[in-house]
C-alpha cells in the first residue's frame, strides 16, 4: 500500500505537467495563426503597394517624361487642340480675327428611316434649308452628305433634340471678325474651308495655319474707325459713290489705317456687290490730279536746273492739237516754282517739265516705285497704268497728274519719301518692331525734301487747302481734282477729288491721304466739288482728333525755330526759263 501510494505520487506531477501542457498548446496555437496572418497581410501590402507604384511610374513616364515616340507627338500637337489658325491682332492687340469652333451637320442616307420625315423635321429647326432639297439628298445610298456647315450652338442644339437616326455632326472652325466690315479690305476673308481667299487671310494663310502665335497688324483700330467715320460722313453729304483714305507713318512706313469705301461684312462677302469687294487704295488705279506736283516739283528742284525763285511763263493756256492745258484760276503771270506749286498752276507744271526733260521724267516715276506694283502684304496689288511709248506730251500732262494711272497706295508711298527726307520704303500692313531702323532707298537730297516741305505748308497756309489747317500741327499738303475718263473724253461731271496732307511739316510723323470719288458740290460749298471744299476738311478733321491720341502734342508755330523750318521765300526772282515753251497759237 506504501508502494502503491509511492508510485501514485510519483506519477503525479507527470500528469500534473502534461495536463498543464494540454492547456498551454491551444494558446499557442492561436497566437501563431495571427502573428502569420499578420505577417501576410503586411507583404500583400507591400506588394500592392509596389504594384500601384510602378504603375504610377509608367504612367508619369509615358505622359510627361517621354521624349519620343507617340507621346511626343501628341504633347507638340495636342489632340483637343481648340482651333487650326492663328488670331490677327491690330498693334494694340485687339482682335480682328480670330478662329471659333463649330458644329457642321451631316447625313448618312443609309440610315434614314423616313427622308421625307426627316426632311420636314430639319427645314423647321433650320429654315434656310430647302425640303425638295433635302429629300433628295437623303434618299440615296451615299453614307456621307453634307447637310449644314458651321451651325450655331442654337441650331446645333435644336438638329440634335430631333433624335433623327443618321445625322451627325462634324467639328470644324469658322473664322470671326469682331470689327466686321471695318477691317474687311486688310484682312480679307476665309472660305467655308477656313481657307483664306482675299487680303491678309489669304497672302499669310500658311503663316496663320503654322503657329498659333497672333499676327500683329500695323494697324491702329482707333485711327481705322476714325478715318471711316469721317469719309462716310463727307460721301453722304456730297452725294459721292466711294472713297479711298489711308494713314502712313512716315518713317516706318506702317500702315496705320486703310479704308476702302464702299466695304463689305467679312463673314458673309459673297453677297456683297463687286465694287464693295474692290479695294480702291491698293486695286484702284486712278489719275491722282494736281497731287503729282509734289513729283513734279521735287523733279525739277532735284534735277539741279530749277530752283524755287525761277520764273515760268504761265500767262497764256498750252494748246496741243485738239487739246488746251489751261488753269482752274489763272494768275495770267509769270510765276515762281513756289507760286506754281502754291496756286497748283498747270501751265507752269508743264513748263517745270518740259524744262527738265521727259527722260529725266521717266526715270523719276520710276525711281519712286510709281511703275511697278506696290510691295505691300495683300494680294490685291494692281499694276500702274503709264504711257508706252513715253512722249512730250505724256510729260506735259503727267506733270498735273493725267496721264498716268496709280493706287493711292502708290501715291502715299512716293509722297512719303518726298517728305520724309528723301528715303522710299516700302509700305507694311504688319507692326515692325520699335527701336529698328527700317531699310530704305534715298531718292532726293534732304534739301529737296525740305523745300517740298515748306511748299506744302504754303498751300495750307495760303492756297487751296486752308480747311485742312489745324492749329498747332502745321499741315501741310496737297489737293487733287481729277476728271475722270469717259472712254476717249473726260466727264466734267465725274471726278476724284483728293487731299494728301502731313504734319507737322517742321518735324513730319504721319502722312494723311483721303479720296472722295465723285463727290457733287452742294449748297455749303457754292456748288464746289473740288479737293480743297471735299477732301481736304476730312483730313483736317482727322489730324485733329489722332494727334492727340498718338502723343502728338501740338506746338508753338511762333517759335523761331518752327517759323525758320516753313520759311520760303515767295517772291519772284532767279530766272526766268522755258519761255519759248508757250505752245500758243
Amino acid at each position: 500500500m506504501i508502494r502503491c501510494s509511492q508510485a501514485a505520487d510519483e506519477r503525479a506531477p507527470t500528469l500534473w505537467q502534461w495536463a498543464e501542457a494540454a492547456a498551454v498548446r491551444p494558446r499557442q496555437t492561436v497566437s501563431e495563426a495571427l502573428e502569420t496572418g499578420r505577417s501576410r497581410l503586411i507583404v500583400a501590402g507591400v506588394m500592392l503597394t509596389l504594384a500601384f507604384l510602378v504603375i504610377g511610374v509608367r504612367l508619369v513616364d509615358a505622359t510627361a517624361l517621354s521624349q519620343g515616340g507617340e507621346p511626343a507627338r501628341a504633347q507638340s500637337r495636342p489632340v483637343f487642340r481648340p482651333v487650326d489658325r492663328a488670331d490677327i491682332v491690330d498693334r494694340n492687340g485687339m482682335v480682328l480675327a480670330t478662329s471659333l469652333a463649330t458644329a457642321s451637320l451631316y447625313a448618312d442616307a443609309r440610315l434614314i428611316l423616313d427622308p421625307a420625315e426627316a426632311a420636314g423635321k430639319l427645314t423647321a429647326a433650320l429654315p434656310g434649308l430647302v425640303h425638295a432639297e433635302l429629300v433628295n439628298k437623303l434618299d440615296s445610298d451615299r453614307r456621307f452628305i453634307w447637310l449644314k456647315r458651321h451651325l450655331t450652338p442654337r441650331q446645333h442644339a435644336a438638329v440634335h433634340r430631333l433624335g433623327v437616326p443618321g445625322l451627325a455632326f462634324q467639328r470644324e472652325e469658322r473664322r470671326f471678325y469682331p470689327p466686321g466690315p471695318l477691317i474687311s479690305h486688310i484682312v480679307g476673308y476665309t472660305g467655308v474651308d477656313n481657307k483664306g481667299l482675299a487680303g491678309l487671310e489669304q497672302s499669310l494663310d500658311s503663316r496663320l495655319q503654322a503657329s498659333l502665335d497672333p499676327v500683329d497688324l500695323s494697324i491702329d483700330l482707333r485711327i481705322q474707325h476714325k478715318l471711316k467715320q469721317a469719309m462716310i460722313e463727307q460721301i453722304a453729304d456730297f452725294r459721292a459713290i466711294g472713297g479711298a483714305g489711308l494713314v502712313v507713318d512716315l518713317h516706318t512706313a506702317e500702315i496705320l489705317a486703310m479704308v476702302s469705301l464702299p466695304d463689305f461684312d467679312p463673314h458673309t462677302p459673297g453677297p456683297a456687290p463687286t465694287e464693295a469687294r474692290f479695294n480702291r487704295n491698293t486695286l484702284g488705279v486712278y489719275e491722282m490730279g494736281s497731287t503729282f506736283k509734289i513729283f513734279n516739283t521735287a523733279l525739277a528742284l532735284e534735277s539741279g536746273q530749277v530752283s524755287l525763285s525761277d520764273s515760268f511763263d504761265a500767262r497764256h493756256p498750252i494748246r496741243i492739237g485738239r487739246f488746251t492745258i489751261n488753269d482752274f484760276h489763272g494768275e495770267g503771270r509769270w510765276l515762281t516754282v513756289s507760286e506754281i506749286f502754291k496756286y497748283s498752276s498747270n501751265i507752269g507744271s508743264v513748263k517745270m517739265a518740259l524744262h527738265v526733260g521727259t527722260p529725266a521724267q521717266r526715270a523719276f516715276m520710276r525711281k519712286l516705285g510709281l511703275l511697278r506694283p506696290v510691295p505691300v502684304e495683300v494680294p490685291e496689288a494692281a499694276w500702274p497704268l503709264a504711257p508706252s511709248p513715253w512722249r512730250e506730251i505724256n510729260t506735259m500732262t503727267i506733270s498735273y497728274g493725267h496721264g498716268i494711272s496709280v493706287s493711292p497706295l502708290h501715291l502715299v508711298t512716293a509722297a512719303a519719301a518726298i517728305i520724309n527726307g528723301g528715303i522710299l520704303r516700302a509700305p507694311t500692313l504688319l507692326k515692325r518692331t520699335p527701336g529698328v531702323e527700317v531699310p530704305g532707298e534715298r531718292v532726293i537730297s534732304e534739301r529737296t525734301s525740305q523745300h517740298i516741305r515748306q511748299l506744302l505748308r504754303t498751300v495750307v497756309q495760303e492756297g487751296t487747302a486752308s480747311k485742312a489747317d489745324v492749329p498747332g500741327y502745321l499741315v501741310g499738303g496737297k489737293t487733287g481734282t481729277a476728271e475722270k475718263p469717259r472712254g476717249r473724253h473726260y466727264s466734267r461731271h465725274a471726278r476724284l477729288s483728293s487731299f494728301l496732307g502731313a504734319f507737322p511739316m517742321h518735324a513730319p510723323r504721319l502722312i494723311v491721304f483721303v479720296m472722295i470719288d465723285e463727290p457733287k458740290g452742294n449748297e455749303s460749298t457754292f456748288g464746289y466739288a473740288t479737293g480743297g471744299w471735299v477732301a481736304a476738311p476730312v483730313v483736317g478733321r482727322l489730324i485733329r482728333e489722332i494727334g492727340p491720341m498718338l502723343g502728338i502734342d501740338p506746338v508753338d508755330e511762333t517759335r523761331p525755330e518752327v517759323r525758320q523750318a516753313m520759311a520760303v521765300d515767295l517772291q519772284p526772282g532767279g530766272s526766268t526759263l522755258a519761255a519759248f515753251r508757250t505752245h500758243a497759237p
